[in-house]
């Protein structure tokens, strides 16, 4: 592993952001999507799911009387919310929610135990059997979301409140687990914590946070099995499955996996916390095996979408090339995993192709998990829909053709609302005297205090135009390099420096530009920006003889809103496409029209008949952006269409 490839992110504190697409998401996920989440948190949405979050904090300090309420990782979705809150508070400093959070945190404080452990569901149903079912009750999990929410309000207000409280039960599980003789060589079930124990290493700089993360990664899958031996006497969902432990990603060590398998968000958090644990130890052999999972998970089990985990059984990987459109699983959240995967592989190597597979996520299979007005939700995000199959055959009962209200496994839009407010943090990074632009985010970076004399002022269309413009300002002239990333979707490119044609060179999917740089330099980059045609690997066998449409990072589908029903009988031509952006349709999005074909024919009552030509009609179609899709009437969905 080389080092000296590594980056560090610039700190979401020292980015403003002023872009088109995403303040308008940054502000939605800040006056709705926290407030309304903070309403269900409460169990004050009508006619949604009681979540019981409050609930049971309350019960769990003692406050009012009751049961637990909720799955056994009801904690997680608090914790979310108060990590997504506190960020945001970064952006847009606000009062009221600050007091919100600090009264918030004051409960959580009165619910933790004298000896610092922290989980309602055993706090409420027995602090006995606290630590005996880590295969199934999350409290790690539960503990590592928590522990990221922490930091996310210290980071915010300089508080420690919370802080104080999650380093008192990280101490309680460093004490319990571990190689020692005397301690639960346990991790685990669903991975989470070991990402947030290295968010709180880079904080603390404290040897026993980075050593239990390495822990939990290292002892997964070892020999004699901690949950084989953990799990004796029980029953064990997934005995005659073919996943068996695998599963939690625990069938072997993790440096022995060479695919992603068993359920797509703990892979994703695993793969998460190994890439912090491989660049803080220098450890090429853990970079190497993820290599080896990422090479797997987005050549062989992503849709083109960025969802991940084909399947409804289990919410799991399947096998490679299998990636179904209409019983696809795609949840939100395992989507929002391998965003937080790809940001961390790209800090060990900056790589465009990491790059590309974030701001694929990004713009498609993580935003179409909630509605435009953050009010609603999807958990699964599918590829085609037709509404009456989701309500009457249960192979497709997991898709729904609306989002909705909240669920009681809550765990997407929180998850969600966290990925929004932290993106800032996702689009630069500096090594050295680099600084590496992932993301074209419109607003000002200051990369001052980063190793860099200067400020840039973006400023662009994305992603409905190539356009960035870079000015930057500084008081000083100094040499450094501006590493620009060229998507892996765009075949031409132009850049130039004052009007003058850049000599850049094009390495790993980056063009670096090395001067010296003054105040007033403009940087511009134009990316070529065609509407494309996507074909699948015929390995894919759903999507044999199908394209999809794209444009830029954006891909796009076709809705009955548009197109009327029965969209399995369009198909494309070599018609022309035009594109046209629409300020007042969903929230502004750039429409794609091109003329293609409906198969007609007059069937009446019968079901087969002898084969004969179709007749093809011309029919004029209008696409939209994927991730805005349901957002107005109920109907059909379609990504891959016959061409």
């Amino acid at each position: 592993m080389n080092t000296k490839n590594f980056t560090k992110a610039v700190p979401m504190e020292k980015i403003r952001v002023r872009d088109s697409f995403w303040s308008r998401y940054m502000e939605v996920v800040r006056t709705s999507m926290i407030p309304y989440q903070w309403k269900a948190l409460n169990d004050k949405v009508e006619g949604a799911a009681p979540s019981y979050c409050i609930h049971n904090f309350r019960v769990a300090a003692g406050l009012e009387k009751g049961e637990h309420g909720g799955y056994v990782f009801q904690d997680s979705d608090l914790a979310k919310w108060i990590e997504a809150a506190s960020y945001s508070l970064i952006h847009h400093p606000d009062p009221a929610l600050e007091k919100d959070l600090d009264d918030v945190i004051e409960l959580i404080g009165k619910a933790q135990q004298p000896d610092g452990y922290l989980d309602t569901y055993y706090i409420i149903r027995g602090l006995d059997q606290r630590f005996t079912n880590l295969l199934n009750n999350h409290e790690l999990y539960c503990c590592g979301h928590m522990l990221e929410a922490a930091i996310a309000f210290y980071r915010a207000t300089g508080k420690r409140s919370l802080l104080d409280i999650m380093l008192r039960f990280v101490d309680l599980i460093d004490s319990t687990f571990g190689p020692e003789e005397n301690k639960k060589h346990g991790y685990p079930g669903h991975e989470e914590i070991e990402l947030a124990l290295m968010k709180l290493y880079r904080i603390t700089k404290d040897p026993k946070h980075l050593r239990l993360a390495k822990y939990f990664i290292d002892e997964r899958g070892q020999s004699p099995n901690y949950f084989e031996e953990e799990n004796k006497g029980r029953n064990f969902y997934w005995a005659n499955s073919y996943f068996k432990f695998q599963y939690y990603q625990a069938g072997k060590p993790l440096r022995e996996q060479i695919a992603a398998e068993g359920h797509a968000v703990r892979a994703m958090y695993l793969y998460s916390g190994a890439a912090d644990v491989a660049k803080e130890t220098a450890d090429d052999g853990l970079y190497q095996t993820l290599c080896t999972l990422w090479k797997n998970t987005t050549g062989r089990q992503m849709y083109i979408t960025g969802s991940v985990g084909a399947s409804d059984y289990g919410e799991s990987f399947s096998y490679d090339y299998d990636l179904p459109n209409d019983t696809v699983y795609g949840e939100t959240c395992a989507a929002i995993g391998l965003a937080f995967w790809a940001h961390r592989m790209l800090e060990i190597e900056p790589r465009g192709e990491y790059a590309d597979v974030l701001e694929k996520v990004l713009y498609n299979g993580s935003i179409s998990g909630m509605q435009l007005d953050g009010t609603r939700f999807f958990y699964v995000n599918p590829l085609e829909v037709i509404p009456e199959a989701s309500k009457k055959a249960y192979v497709y009962s997991h898709v729904k053709p609306q989002r909705q209200k909240w669920f009681g496994c809550a765990c997407c839009p929180p998850n969600l609302a966290r990925l929004i407010t932290s993106l800032p943090e996702y689009a630069y990074g500096v090594r050295d005297k680099t600084v590496f632009a992932h993301l074209y985010l419109g607003g000002t970076v200051d990369l001052r205090g980063e190793g860099i004399p200067a400020c840039l002022e973006v400023e662009t269309g994305y992603p409905w135009n190539g356009n960035v413009r870079m000015t930057v300002h500084t008081d000083e002239a100094a040499d450094w390099q501006l590493a620009l990333r060229i998507p892996g979707w765009c075949g031409k490119y132009a850049l130039s420096v004052n009007g003058e044609t850049a000599a850049a060179e094009l390495t790993d999917g980056y063009a670096f530009i090395s001067r010296e740089f003054r105040d007033g330099d403009i940087i511009e980059l134009e990316l070529d920006m065609p509407v494309e045609k996507m074909q699948a690997n015929p390995r894919v066998r759903e999507d044999i003889g199908r394209v999809a449409v794209m444009r830029g990072p954006v891909v796009y589908c076709v809705e009955e809103a548009d197109n009327g029903g029965q969209l399995a009988r369009i198909r494309l031509t070599d018609a022309p496409f035009t594109v046209d952006y629409e300020p007042d349709l969903l929230s502004g999005i750039a429409v794609i029209r091109t003329q293609g074909e409906y198969l007609e024919g007059d069937w009446g009552e019968d079901l087969y008949r002898k084969a004969e030509a179709g007749k093809w009609i011309s029919k004029e179609l209008t696409l939209i952006p994927y991730y805005a899709w349901a957002n107005r009437q109920e109907g059909e969905m379609r990504v891959w269409m016959r061409n």
